[in-house]
């Protein structure tokens, strides 16, 4: 059951956050998922990792660009992006856009990057298909979203899983938050109203993917303000799991 929006810092608070962990398909997938609760992440003190599965090498609209500079490109532009809502380490897995599938490979990955990081909670994409918006289930969401939850369980708490990478400690990972939730099943929208133009700064940092920002911004601002009860309110809406039966949720 969604509840009124809550501040990220009180989040924070309350379920002892200290890192976090982002994961997505492409970049500017988690600029448009969680940018603004990002930027009120960071400026509560938590660590934020973005790890992104693929390079956007399927994605842009100059034609005239190849591959090589295409992901080159989008990396960067991810990069600065981040630098906007305060974080600075990104990594890619290099997977090819348009053929991510839940595969032991990236699941393994992504044990790899959670048992290194730590994070308290997950910030990923859900691995449910949205009707109402099935732009929001482009296929590699759904696979990322898919290998993050078994990721999550129960391979990373596992001490014998993927002996490859046993040297990094089992973890278990408190929260999931999920992006591009279907409607029903959203139980956290967080308080962004001072963070939407950070939202709007960093998604203008992927120069390669809109041709027309100011379309955009329309669209997003729409959105956030929908996601919020009370006028000139903007909220980002989350799926969440309390994966740890010893972590609290706010949103509860």
């Amino acid at each position: 059951m969604l509840t009124k929006p809550v501040l990220a810092a009180d989040l924070v608070t309350t379920s002892n956050i200290r890192r976090a962990l982002a994961i997505a398909a492409h970049p500017d997938d988690i600029d448009f998922g969680a940018g603004a609760t990002i930027a009120a992440l960071t400026d509560a003190g938590v660590e934020v990792t973005y790890c992104l599965v693929t390079s956007g090498d399927a994605g842009g609209f100059e034609l005239d660009q190849t591959r090589e500079q295409m992901v080159a490109r989008r990396e960067q532009e991810q990069r600065e992006a981040a630098k906007v809502v305060g974080v600075s380490e990104v990594c890619y897995l290099g997977h090819s856009d348009g053929y991510v599938e839940p595969t032991h490979t990236l699941i393994r990955q992504l044990v790899e990057m959670m048992r290194r990081v730590q994070p308290q909670v997950v910030i990923a994409q859900h691995p449910q298909r949205h009707w109402d918006r099935i732009q929001a289930s482009h296929p590699d969401h759904l696979a990322v979203g898919e290998a993050t939850v078994r990721a999550i369980y129960p391979a990373v708490e596992n001490p014998f899983a993927y002996p490859e990478i046993e040297h990094l400690p089992a973890f278990r990972v408190g929260q999931l938050w999920m992006m591009g939730a279907p409607t029903e099943l959203v139980n956290l929208a967080v308080d962004v109203t001072d963070y939407a133009e950070r939202k709007l700064t960093a998604l203008h940092q992927h120069v390669s993917q809109h041709p027309d920002p100011h379309a955009m911004d329309e669209r997003v601002r729409t959105a956030m303000a929908a996601n919020h009860p009370e006028p000139g309110g903007a909220a980002e809406h989350f799926h969440v799991v309390a994966v740890n039966d010893e972590t609290t949720f706010a949103g509860f």
